[in-house]
């Protein structure tokens, strides 16, 4: 005889997508200079996937060839200056990010995150693979 099996019914945990939406709230950061014992708190406020995204396409170019290039120094100038709330030095502006000298920016650049990563992971974009495809 065969087997008589009831049926339950799964309880699907309704989808919630207020758990996937970004913080309005600034995050206070400690900012270490490598190579001195300087260090800061900034107010940060984190990119969104769209503005990230916007962000990228703003230093990605294509030349009248299809050739692709990525302004690596704009996309981060462009993400600190949306990120930094709150600086030592005041308002984020194109001016003061270009006087700062490599110590400072590579203490900052830590902040931003990743334009393309390696594969067309959750991490980011394939950016070999991209240029292949203009």
């Amino acid at each position: 005889m065969g087997k008589i099996s009831k049926s339950k019914k799964a309880v699907v945990k309704e989808f919630d997508f207020k758990n996937y939406l970004v913080s309005h709230e600034p995050e206070t950061k400690t900012i270490e200079i490598d190579g001195t014992e300087d260090s800061f708190e900034v107010s940060v406020k984190p990119l969104s996937w769209s503005k990230r995204n916007q962000l990228i396409s703003k230093n990605l170019h294509w030349n009248n060839t299809g050739e692709t290039s990525f302004s690596a120094d704009g996309y981060v100038r462009d993400c600190l200056k949306e990120m930094l709330v709150e600086a030592p030095w005041g308002r984020t502006t194109e001016a003061i990010l270009l006087s700062f000298d490599s110590k400072l920016g590579a203490a900052l650049e830590k902040l931003v995150p990743k334009a393309f990563g390696d594969d067309d992971t959750e991490d980011g974009l394939d950016i070999d693979k991209l240029k292949k495809e203009q």
